[in-house]
């Protein structure tokens, strides 16, 4: 049964009945309790084919915008229609919030592993402003943004342990100076006296951006929701959860895309139809548009990542978000597919952050690249879970894994990989030597593993805008490991495109034509 908050109030005596909790009942979900758990709810949802014509064979309920996906992307565009504009505003989940890339994310919005310049900096500057703001208008309140939102001001650190990669640091505070940013080199002794706990020798050193920020995801989600229903009394809010998308619908007249078909409703709309499904949105969209004259392929593939998360944890202490300097490679190879054509390395990175109940959170990337000549006929996954190589009439695979967290391509299939959460602890076990001398398998109990899968587009960027040919259909998604750090800029692009108002920064790169 569809899942319909009574937030929303509109008058249907199918929309009551279908009600499935309310404001004294509150929704049961284990993203909101101790045990995190994703992979009951990563199911690849089941999709009839095509834009049909409009039928009234299930309760029909009117709205401006309809928003297919309650992850960070797609709730954040619900809370800019509400408080940007007057319009009605429902958003539809297969599943609950949360329980996609977004909640099992590190929460961090950090600036120190960004590029200037890159296609996505504008976007990520834009909306890591948002969210600072968000957070001073909740402090001005009188509220507190920490409890709120899980907000902290952790800085963050790229660590270097080599000569080279020291110049490396230089260079990028450098960058991130004349971009406007506070950024600061540390040398051994200073980054040894803002971080204790780190392995640091004679050749250490560290970019430093102090004023870098982390949240957490679902603190964060429930406070959007609460704002986004804030507005239901007005008439103009409501969600449908455990109500998957079935299709679009025609109107026979002009063909045009009028409505939402899920499981159990259909949501007529007047303005526009957002996708903004995480890793769904390439299958979905496939789905949809099967059997129609429209051709759109949405590249996007769900990237899994693992995040091991122990428990009030007090055997060392982090003052910062800390991250080794090839995960910067990691990221440049993402933005730049064509870069993997070097010698074959294998290169591993950890990441390191205490969340605001003292938890500490460990993640790692762990890539191949890999170089041949053109002639080798390589094809490569980008930091992915399979590199197939073919030379002459030989083939032959090597697998890996890619975490960051981890991040690898494995499907839709969220299981906990036991060997990547070792990984994982033996790469931390490197940089914090309190680690060596304690075992895994003595947080047995204090442990949580995250998976989730994060929407990866190959050429690194997300898709932002109309779909052509469909005016009133656009597309929000393929942001990867970035929907948080994106989620406001993400946001407020598509509602001023929608509201046909001027852009805050330029689009095109994030443009769907050409690109799907």
């Amino acid at each position: 049964m569809a899942s319909i908050s009574i937030y929303q109030s509109l008058n249907s005596t199918s929309f009551i009945k279908n009600k499935a909790f309310s404001a004294s009942t509150p929704r049961k979900s284990s993203f909101f309790g101790k045990h995190f758990s994703l992979s009951k709810y990563a199911t690849r949802p089941v999709l009839s084919s095509a834009l049909n014509p409009i039928t009234a064979s299930s309760p029909s309920h009117p709205f401006d915008v309809v928003i297919i996906g309650a992850g960070i992307i797609g709730l954040t565009i619900a809370r800019q229609f509400l408080i940007g504009s007057d319009l009605s505003v429902a958003v539809v989940d297969k599943a609950v919030p949360c329980s996609g890339a977004t909640g099992a994310g590190q929460g961090y919005i950090w600036t120190v592993h960004k590029t200037p310049g890159s296609d996505t900096w504008d976007l990520t500057m834009r909306s890591h402003k948002l969210w600072m703001m968000l957070a001073e208008s909740i402090d001005d309140q009188g509220l507190n943004s920490l409890e709120v939102l899980g907000w902290k001001k952790t800085g963050s650190m790229l660590i270097g342990r080599t000569p080279e990669e020291l110049g490396t640091l230089k260079e990028r505070v450098k960058q991130l100076s004349e971009a406007g940013l506070r950024a600061e080199y540390l040398s051994s002794n200073d980054l040894l006296l803002e971080e204790p706990a780190l392995v640091v020798g004679e050749d250490s050193g560290a970019a430093f951006l102090p004023d870098d920020c982390q949240l957490d995801a679902m603190r964060t989600v429930a406070y959007i929701e609460k704002v986004n229903r804030h507005f239901a009394s007005k008439g103009r809010y409501a969600e449908f959860y455990h109500d998957p998308v079935t299709c679009l619908l025609r109107s026979r007249r002009t063909g045009e895309v009028e409505a939402v078909q899920t499981s159990q409703n259909t949501l007529y709309v007047k303005k526009a139809i957002v996708v903004a499904a995480g890793s769904w949105s390439g299958s979905l969209v496939h789905d949809l548009f099967r059997e129609t004259e429209i051709v759109l392929d949405v590249p996007v593939k769900p990237r899994k990542g693992h995040l091991l998360v122990l428990e009030n944890f007090d055997s060392l202490k982090l003052n910062h978000g800390l991250m080794e300097t090839s995960y910067v490679a990691h990221h440049d190879l993402t933005m730049n597919p064509g870069l993997v054509d070097l010698e074959q390395i294998l290169s591993i990175s950890m990441t390191a952050t205490m969340d605001m109940m003292g938890n500490l959170v460990l993640g790692k990337i762990l890539y191949f690249s890999s170089w041949f000549s053109s002639t080798t006929g390589l094809i490569l996954f980008e930091l992915s879970l399979l590199i197939v190589v073919t030379y002459d009439h030989l083939s032959f695979s090597l697998s890996s894994v890619c975490t960051g967290s981890s991040r690898q391509f494995a499907g839709f299939n969220t299981e906990v990989d036991e060997s990547i959460i070792n990984r994982i602890w033996m790469r931390a076990a490197d940089f914090f030597p309190r680690l060596k001398d304690l075992s895994l398998a003595d947080f047995t109990r204090s442990r949580k593993v995250r998976v989730g899968l994060r929407p990866y587009m190959p050429d690194g960027k997300p898709v932002i805008g109309p779909v052509p040919g469909l005016s009133n259909v656009f597309l929000a998604t393929g942001h990867e490991g970035g929907g948080l750090s994106m989620a406001l800029g993400t946001a407020e692009m598509v509602a001023d495109m929608v509201l046909q108002n001027p852009l805050k920064i330029d689009s095109a790169p994030f443009t769907v034509q050409g690109r799907c």
